[in-house]
């Protein structure tokens, strides 16, 4: 076994990534604090080739130095956009056939193995603040709830594990 050289990997340049059919994926990121996790959902977004991250609310937006630190440049590849308020376009993302999921605990979620994904689906993940959670005016429209199995004590996650475990799931889903 032998450790590959970044050389070896023949990564995508951001032109190609560009190009690149992309899983029918798109990451949200409501009121949240960190730009640490949302470099971290850039670059999740990115390994994984979802179509697009949206930043709502006081979510930080790139350019910014704790979102660049995570996301590596990821920024450059990813399609991003902003909105004060995330209900509005992703009602409009329901309308056109998108299923919404909130990352979320409640007394209705379902747990993230037995969620089983479409391969003709298309879909929108809703991640809340790191405190608070998904909005319950975000769990209101959402399709289904998808809670992350924890045996712990504290049954919570950071954002950007939730994130990439939730992505994941997604992805074998796809392949």
């Amino acid at each position: 076994m032998k450790k590959l050289f970044l050389t070896e990997l023949n990564r995508l340049s951001i032109p190609e990534y560009k190009l690149k059919n992309k899983f029918p994926i798109i990451l949200v990121a409501d009121n949240i604090r960190s730009g640490h996790n949302i470099g971290s959902l850039f670059r999740i977004a990115d390994s994984f080739s979802f179509q697009q991250i949206v930043l709502a609310g006081y979510t930080s937006q790139p350019p910014h130095p704790e979102i660049e630190k995570t996301a590596l440049g990821s920024t450059q590849s990813v399609q991003w956009t902003h909105f004060e308020q995330a209900v509005d376009f992703i009602l409009k993302l329901k309308a056109e056939q998108y299923q919404i999921i909130a990352i979320e605990q409640t007394d209705a979620s379902l747990m993230l193995q037995e969620f089983k994904v479409n391969k003709d689906g298309r879909y929108v993940i809703v991640f809340g603040n790191e405190v608070k959670g998904v909005s319950q005016e975000l769990l209101d429209i959402a399709d289904h709830c998808l809670e992350i199995p924890q045996m712990g004590t504290k049954h919570s996650l950071n954002v950007s594990v939730a994130a990439g475990i939730v992505s994941w799931e997604f992805v074998k889903g796809f392949l």
